[in-house]
């Protein structure tokens, strides 16, 4: 390298004259830079610093800046990098010279890009005059290829131009005025969309009323659409008027729409949307659209909006970019209120239902529209995996619906059930149910049970599980734990709300006995808890009755010694009013078994407290003994006449006892004794030998008979 530069020095040495050739050339080359980097300043400075008007177009500098940059080169090029570096050797004047030369050329390359950036900008005025937006829009690209060294599109310009260029005074004022055009473009690329898409919403007292005016110029109508979404535009506005006014309604209201493909003479498309603003009730749920008609509007509002739905990037659309704002909440209301309430209630329904079909399908129109991604945006596609879940909780939640339903209704509204099964019948079949009573509801309710278990099922599909698997243990409950609770007041108060609600736990048990074999869950335990319902709620019912009968005797009281008085008969005579009360109330509700046996315990606890009251008493004159047997024989009467067959009163277990202390209050001592006939006697049965002891006393003045009587009863 050293030899070569050795040779070139001497080359030029023994040439001087050319040196001083290439020395004169570079120093006019420079004299002529400067004097036109004068002018391009000063048209620069007037144009973006200074703002004054100025009407030089920059095309004449444009031309003059690539003549004197290619005779820069060409100087530049007659030497080359080797020749240079000899003559930087040769001549420290003509070396310096030379990188002079290369500095103006850099400063010569940024006044040509600053004039590039003045002729763009006085093309983007002649387009606007001609009001053509497509060719500004253009314009402005190239414009912000050549401001920003960012931009995708800067890679033509150099790096040493770029950074010289970001540190003069204009670099702002040229950015402003860039920023200022894109702004007026965006106006005027709205107004001709606006133009071409008409969005109008007219609100009325009780109706709305949308209609969308698209042009069928879809050259044009592409055009706008993609230079107005590339240039930074905020499609807001648009997404909350398509949204608020088209998406919502169409998922959540009944909508009138009419698709008109020749509207204003055959240069436009129009969508027209009708519908309700009244405020949505919980009525209003039945008027909630039919998810087809919901995706066959769709389908005309998607064709409607086609023609701007143009590809902006490769990649992404305009339905992409209106998708990103909508998109969750339209697929939020068409899976949760649109959806959801379509899923089948029967199986027949279930079975004949194409919806996880269609719901795919209008999925694939999404995707296909680019108002989707299927990858990413998947919640119709979750909702026709999670479709039987949905079709099982539905249909489980329609029945439990129409099970409270059917348990608010009135127990006392009631019909006659097995009218032929009498209690003889019954206690040779045991698996027969008994003629009674039950609440209309009761039947109700097994009604609603008997379709649940016909529900047809798919046996051949093993994977499948049942959709109904356990509802009929879930209604049972239901029913065990709602009915006391929803009917509390009248089970507590009257007598009749226990006995049906008794039979009806009974007819339950009977039925669930009968469909054993239908695979109904924790069959066994329904059976024990619907019997132990029914028991406990009668068992509260007799003990409130039975309280009813004590508080009664309760004020039986003997005033005189020497007679009865008035108070004991009215009392007893009250107490069998109640039961005769009770009896109408019952009689015909309960199974014959059931009413015998709650009687017998309720004429058990009122005898035995008449006999009880009556040991209280330790002197009975004959007139008091005469009149107690008077009343006892008003019990010994009544007390048949309570039951269907008079012998049932014998299953009474103090019925006997109330007899013979009949027999007793009108006995002799001899008679006494021949009763109790020394522990083997009919008294033996139901009293003690001090209770036999007592009445004698009580009965009979002391005397040497009354005492040897009293000897004999051990």
């Amino acid at each position: 390298m050293m030899a070569q530069k050795q040779v070139l020095q001497e080359s030029f040495q023994g040439q001087g004259q050319s040196i001083e050739t290439t020395k004169s050339a570079i120093t006019k080359m420079l004299v002529r830079t400067e004097r036109f980097q004068t002018r391009v300043r000063k048209h620069i400075d007037e144009n973006y610093t200074e703002f004054m008007p100025n009407h030089t177009s920059p095309d004449i500098f444009l031309e003059k800046a690539t003549i004197l940059g290619d005779e820069i080169n060409e100087l530049l090029a007659t030497v080359g990098e080797e020749g240079l570096a000899a003559l930087n050797d040769a001549s420290a004047e003509l070396a310096k010279s030379s990188k002079d030369l290369r500095e103006i050329l850099l400063e010569l390359r940024v006044s040509e890009h600053i004039l590039k950036l003045d002729d763009l900008f006085q093309c983007v005025e002649e387009a606007k005059a001609n009001k053509d937006c497509l060719v500004v829009f253009d314009l402005m690209g190239k414009l912000r290829s050549l401001i920003y060294s960012d931009s995708t599109d800067s890679a033509d310009v150099a790096p040493e131009v770029e950074r010289l260029f970001q540190t003069l005074d204009c670099y702002e004022s040229i950015k402003v005025k860039y920023h200022v055009q894109a702004h007026l473009l965006q106006q005027n690329l709205q107004e001709r969309f606006d133009h071409l898409v008409q969005l109008n919403c007219k609100t009325f007292p009780n109706s709305k009323c949308v209609t969308l005016l698209i042009s069928k110029d879809e050259a044009q109508l592409q055009d706008i659409v993609s230079a107005l979404f590339q240039e930074r535009y905020n499609p807001a506005k648009l997404c909350n008027f398509l949204l608020e006014h088209c998406i919502e309604p169409l998922i959540l209201k009944p909508v009138s729409v009419e698709y008109n493909e020749a509207a204003k003479d055959d240069s436009h498309i129009q969508l027209t949307l009708s519908y309700s603003i009244k405020d949505q009730d919980a009525a209003s749920a039945l008027l909630r659209p039919n998810y087809k008609d919901v995706f066959d509007h769709f389908r005309l509002l998607l064709q409607t909006l086609s023609g701007i739905n143009s590809n902006l990037n490769g990649t992404q659309h305009v339905f992409t970019v209106i998708g990103d704002q909508v998109k969750d909440r339209m697929l939020q209301l068409l899976v949760e209120e649109c959806l959801i309430p379509a899923v089948p209630e029967t199986m027949d329904e279930y079975n004949s239902s194409t919806l996880c079909a269609d719901v795919l399908q209008f999925e694939h129109l999404l995707a296909d529209s680019y108002l989707i991604n299927p990858e990413v945006d998947c919640a119709l596609t979750e909702f026709t995996k999670e479709f039987d879940t949905y079709y099982r909780n539905r249909l489980s939640a329609r029945v439990l619906a129409t099970a409270r339903e059917i348990i608010q209704r009135d127990l006392q509204d009631m019909v006659l059930v097995a009218p032929n099964n009498l209690s003889a019948n019954v206690a040779s079949d045991p698996f027969l149910f008994p003629r009674c009573m039950i609440s209309k509801s009761a039947q109700d309710f097994v009604k609603l049970m008997d379709r649940v278990l016909r529900q047809p099922t798919d046996k051949t599909a093993e994977s499948t599980p049942d959709p109904l698997a356990g509802v009929v243990a879930q209604l049972l409950e239901t029913y065990i734990d709602e009915v006391p609770k929803v009917h509390k007041k009248l089970l507590q108060s009257i007598p009749q709300q226990s006995a049906l609600f008794h039979n009806n736990c009974q007819y339950l048990t009977h039925w669930v006995a009968q469909h054993a074999n239908n695979g109904i869950d924790s069959y066994p335990s329904l059976v024990k808890m619907l019997q132990s319902t029914a028991t406990k709620h009668l068992r509260v019912q007799l003990n409130y009755q039975q309280s009813i009968l004590m508080d009664i005797m309760s004020g039986f009281e003997f005033e005189n010694p020497h007679t009865l008085g008035s108070t004991p008969l009215r009392l007893v005579r009250q107490c069998l009013r109640q039961l005769e009360l009770l009896k109408n109330v019952w009689q015909q509700v309960l199974p014959e078994n059931v009413y015998n046996s709650s009687f017998c315990e309720l004429l058990n606890a009122f005898v035995n407290e008449l006999v009880q009251r009556v040991f209280t008493l330790r002197d009975i004159s004959a007139t008091m003994a005469s009149e107690l047997s008077d009343l006892i024989d008003v019990v010994l009467e009544k007390g048949p006449l309570l039951y269907q067959d008079k012998h049932e009163v014998l299953q009474v277990r103090s019925w006997q006892k109330l007899q013979q202390l009949k027999t007793m209050m009108n006995a002799s001592l001899k008679e006494f004794t021949e009763l109790w006939c020394d522990g083997a006697g009919p008294l033996t049965a139901n009293y003690q030998a001090n209770e036999i002891k007592h009445l004698i006393r009580a009965l009979f003045q002391d005397t040497d008979r009354r005492a040897k009587a009293i000897t004999q009863i051990v």
